[in-house]
C-alpha cells in the first residue's frame, strides 16, 4: 500500500506535506529549517559500489593516505594545517572517480588547493597513486559523504570553485530524488562559495543536464556564465571514458555558474 504524501518518512521522521514539492523546482530558501535539514539528510553524494583495489592502489592508500587524506570531522577545516598554506584559491571536487581529471587539473593549477571528496576506495587509491607518481602536493582527499563535508567542514564563503563531473544520473524516474544536484544542496554549495566563485558541472545524460540547469538557475545567488550550456573549459580534460562516448556519438553538457558579487546585481563572467 502506498504511503500518503503527508506521512512519507525519512529514517522514521515524518516529512511535512509542503516538503513534497518537486525538489528540482523548489527554492531551498522557501523551505523551513526543518524541511531543509530533512532534504539534506535524504540527499547522498554516493552509492556504495563493489570493486576491489589493485595492489598498487592498496600500497598508495597505505603509504600516501596518512599524508594526503583528511579525516571527516564535524568542524571546519583548518586550511593551514591541511595544506601548509591558507592563502590560495580552494576548489572542491565531489566524486572524482579514479582521479585522472582531478590530478590533471591540480597539476596544471599548482597555486590552487583541491579538496577531493570520494567514498570509493579503489578510486581513492588510484588518485593517491597519481599523487605519488606526478608528484602533487595540492590535493587532499576526504573519504566521506560530500553533503556532510560541505555542511560541516566548509565555512561560508570559504571556497573558490566546485567541480562535479559526471555525477550519477539515476536514470529511472523513481530514483531522481537520489540525484545529488537538487535545490537544497545547490543552495548549500552556493553559501560556501566566495563571491565570484564558480560551480562547474558536466554530464553525459541530457535529462540530468536539463535538471542541473534548472536547479542552478533557481539559486538566486548564482548566475550562468552563458545563456545555456557552455563549451568545455580547457582545464577539464576529456577522459578516456568520455572520449569513447563521443566517438559513439554521445554528447556531454558542461554547465558553469558563478556566484554573484552582489545578490541583486548581474555578476561578471569568468
Amino acid at each position: 500500500m502506498k504511503t500518503p504524501m503527508n506521512k512519507l518518512q525519512n529514517n522514521g521522521i515524518p516529512i511535512k506535506k509542503n516538503a513534497q514539492l518537486s525538489i528540482a523546482s523548489h527554492n531551498v530558501g522557501d523551505l523551513s529549517e526543518t524541511n531543509r535539514a530533512l532534504y539534506l539528510q535524504r540527499i547522498r553524494s554516493f552509492v556504495r559500489r563493489s570493486g576491489r583495489s589493485s595492489k598498487a592502489q592498496k600500497r598508495a592508500f597505505e603509504s600516501l593516505g596518512p599524508q594526503f587524506k583528511i579525516a571527516y570531522q564535524s568542524s571546519t577545516i583548518n586550511w593551514l594545517t591541511a595544506f601548509g598554506r591558507d592563502n590560495c584559491p580552494r576548489i572542491l571536487e565531489i566524486g572524482f572517480g579514479m582521479g585522472e581529471t582531478t590530478a590533471h587539473i591540480a597539476r596544471n593549477r599548482p597555486n590552487e588547493d583541491f579538496i577531493a571528496v570520494e567514498v570509493h576506495e579503489p578510486g581513492i587509491g588510484a588518485l593517491l597513486k597519481l599523487i605519488g607518481q606526478i608528484p602533487l602536493s595540492n590535493i587532499r582527499i576526504i573519504q566521506h559523504d560530500a553533503v556532510e563535508v560541505v555542511e560541516n567542514m566548509l565555512s561560508e564563503a570559504s571556497i573558490d570553485g566546485v567541480h562535479i563531473f559526471f555525477p550519477d544520473p539515476w536514470h529511472k524516474k523513481r530514483h531522481h530524488k537520489r540525484r545529488l544536484l537538487q535545490s537544497p544542496f545547490v543552495a548549500l554549495l552556493a553559501s560556501r562559495l566566495k563571491p565570484g566563485g564558480y560551480v562547474h558541472c558536466a554530464t553525459d545524460w541530457q535529462e540530468y543536464a536539463e535538471q542541473i540547469l534548472e536547479v542552478l538557475n533557481i539559486e538566486t545567488s548564482l548566475k550562468n556564465i552563458t545563456d545555456h550550456y557552455t563549451t568545455r573549459p580547457n582545464y577539464r580534460p576529456v577522459t578516456k571514458f568520455e572520449n569513447r562516448g563521443v566517438l559513439l556519438g554521445h554528447k556531454v553538457w558542461d554547465i558553469v555558474f558563478q556566484k554573484k558579487f552582489f545578490p541583486n546585481f548581474p555578476n561578471k563572467r569568468i
